[in-house]
């Protein structure tokens, strides 16, 4: 008996995303994570017992967000430097809006002589005294602006993660 997908995404959407939500700690990747779930309801429509809709929906959403944790902690998360890189040389118009998102991401709450700093060392390969130099900073100062980015970032990305 085929599954009415159309009817369960109504009733069921909100309680799936939220498991999802839950689960992975971020609301887009839920929502991909939701999205997921019902196109594997679609995929697999024939062969379902959907006698309990709720329980299965929250099986297929739990086992949705448990494969992308684990996906998540296979991918190799790219130190400071490459994506600071990555994010310079992007070209496509989809790459620079990205790419300044998470530019402000990065640098939310940052002073700005920080985020110079960090575009002159990190993007335009500047020494340490060729940085200092340009801001008017000792190379200590520096690199203890880039030390504080860097572990703020950290947090941020473990948080995340």
């Amino acid at each position: 008996m085929a599954v009415d997908v159309d009817a369960l995404y109504r009733k069921y959407g909100p309680m799936v995303i939220r498991r999802c939500r839950h689960l992975l700690g971020c609301e887009e990747q839920a929502i991909d994570a939701a999205q997921d779930t019902f196109v594997k309801v679609l995929r697999y429509e024939n062969k379902l017992d959907c006698r309990a809709p709720s329980s299965l929906l929250f099986r297929i959403a739990t086992n949705v967000c448990l494969n992308m944790i684990r996906a998540r902690a296979k991918r190799p998360v790219p130190t400071d430097i490459e994506l600071m890189e990555n994010l310079a040389v992007s070209r496509s118009h989809e790459d620079k809006i990205l790419a300044s998102q998470v530019l402000d991401n990065i640098f939310r709450g940052e002073q700005p002589r920080t985020r110079e700093i960090a575009v002159y060392y990190y993007v335009d390969n500047m020494t340490l005294e060729e940085v200092a130099a340009a801001v008017g900073l000792s190379v200590s100062g520096v690199r203890k602006r880039l030390r504080g980015l860097g572990n703020r970032v950290q947090e941020r990305k473990e948080a995340f993660l």
